[in-house]
């Protein structure tokens, strides 16, 4: 999952911290934080290891996984943001602008939080609204050249994005047979964690 779900997929503002933390911190820094922004980090850890193994993740990869190979689930990924961002039966289109603005809010309020690196990319998410922007198919091709630029072994002329345009149909009913699944097993994660709290 991308930053839209796992955005998301949070039950508080600390969660929100912890959940973009996790790809920008040591795993041995996780424990320097407060509590709240360690259930994030480990929320968004158990969503990602619960992606990695549904069925209807591994059919989406077969998109990608043809020009990108090992890469597919970063493309899936970003694709699945597109589909959060698109299901009105989450959220109106209203209410997707008032949860960036809130990420945004939350983010900014605990900026002590965040290493440099994750700084630096969050003056351009905001700047163009990366969470809102997720339902328009440039924004997608956008995150999926920044994937391309990042990647070691992957040429940034692969057709991805025409991969996603051309498949979407495809993808779609993965997301379906997926995300209410994703959201179950967020609910039941968040649950255990309040436990320990």
């Amino acid at each position: 999952m991308n930053y839209l779900a796992h955005s998301f997929l949070t039950f508080t503002d600390g969660q929100i911290v912890g959940q973009f933390l996790e790809d920008f911190i040591r795993n041995k820094d996780r424990f320097s934080f407060p509590k709240d922004i360690q259930d994030g980090i480990t929320l968004h850890r158990a969503i990602d290891t619960f992606t990695d193994a549904h069925p209807a993740i591994h059919e989406a990869k077969k998109v990608f996984a043809p020009l990108v190979r090992l890469y597919a689930g970063a493309f899936v990924d970003v694709s699945m943001d597109y589909f959060v961002a698109n299901d009105l039966s989450l959220n109106s289109l209203e209410g997707w602008k008032n949860h960036s603005l809130k990420v945004y809010r939350v983010l900014h309020e605990n900026y002590e939080f965040l290493p440099e690196n994750f700084r630096r990319m969050f003056e351009r998410m905001e700047a163009d609204d990366w969470l809102y922007n997720y339902r328009k198919d440039q924004s997608i091709g956008y995150s999926m050249r920044n994937v391309l630029n990042k990647a070691k072994y992957l040429h940034t002329d692969i057709v991805v994005h025409e991969a996603f345009l051309n498949n979407k149909d495809v993808l779609q009913q993965c997301y379906d047979k997926f995300f209410p699944d994703l959201m179950e097993h967020a609910q039941g994660i968040n649950a255990l964690l309040q436990l320990e709290n």
